[in-house]
């Protein structure tokens, strides 16, 4: 059976008329009479009996009739359904963050999102950097934004922009009051850094290691809201991406622009080489672009 049969026979077997379901359906009548046929022999048997006169319902073309209109409820349900979600009048997309993102950057960006496609329903996934590259590739999320994969990555990267890290003290340590600090001066002070495997604290201890620096950590957590908190109770230093400052001064600590070495990686969009997005994960990529120019503007 296809739609236009079905159709068809709804038509006729409304009005009992082939020529009153011709006009309805803007066909002719042997258009018609072959479109009832070809349904007909398609199920094996006949739905209408007819002579020059009348037109009726057999046995199972009256068992038919609401059937056939609950598919064509149904399919035009889909169409409906599918048309909204194309022209953004409706839909979903589910995103897949690290938390220093997700909690800082994506908040904004979500509430533009919003204010223009306000039927299109997002989940967010705040998870470690890990853990974002696996739910893209494992089709659990159409977007992650992480940090930039290594080269032996599956997945597709678009850079958003690039982070550098920047040194967190506490407010009232001597070393709040400088504009800058190198890494030597900052890692004489006790560290508190995420843990393991955190792509942050595997990126700092990879580049420190380089220049033949250790971090000396004395305290770690899974949270960087925790490790905001240790540092601004002065139970020591840290380093975070720049993205995460203001989190790190609401929490009470201070940020400094950290050199020697300058450590820094881009962030960006992921998603599956190939693959096709859905209009609503289209559309929030395309506001995530947008954003970024922002981001560098103010220097993130």
């Amino acid at each position: 059976m296809t739609v236009k049969q079905i159709r068809a026979f709804l038509a006729v077997a409304q009005s009992l008329s082939f020529a009153v379901a011709c006009e309805r359906l803007h066909l002719s009548q042997s258009a018609l009479s072959l479109t009832i046929k070809a349904l007909e022999e398609g199920l094996g048997g006949r739905l209408f009996t007819r002579n020059t006169r009348n037109v009726a319902l057999t046995a199972e073309g009256e068992a038919l009739v609401p059937l056939a209109r609950r598919l064509i409820a149904d399919w035009d349900n889909v169409e409906d359904e599918l048309r909204q979600r194309f022209t953004l009048q409706r839909g979903r997309v589910t995103l897949a963050a690290m938390p220093s993102f997700a909690g800082n950057l994506l908040p904004p960006i979500l509430k533009t999102f919003r204010a223009r496609y306000p039927k299109v329903n997002v989940t967010v996934n705040d998870v470690i950097n890990e853990q974002v590259l696996e739910m893209v590739r494992d089709r659990q999320v159409e977007l992650g934004v992480a940090f930039e994969p290594t080269q032996s990555s599956s997945l597709h990267f678009t850079p958003l922009y690039v982070d550098r890290f920047v040194a967190v003290v506490p407010h009232d340590s001597p070393l709040a009051i400088l504009n800058d600090i190198d890494w030597l001066t900052l890692l004489k002070e006790p560290f508190i850094t995420l843990q393991r495997p955190s792509t942050v604290r595997v990126m700092l201890e990879e580049h420190l290691q380089a220049r033949g620096m250790k971090l000396p950590v004395e305290f770690e957590s899974h949270q960087l809201s925790t490790v905001g908190r240790m540092v601004a109770s002065g139970l020591g230093v840290s380093a975070v991406p720049a993205l995460c400052a203001g989190q790190m001064r609401e929490l009470g600590a201070r940020c400094i622009t950290l050199r020697d070495p300058v450590v820094e990686r881009a962030l960006g969009v992921l998603t599956l080489p190939g693959g096709e997005l859905s209009a609503a994960a289209q559309a929030l990529f395309d506001v995530l672009k947008e954003e970024s120019l922002g981001w560098q503007a103010v220097g993130h």
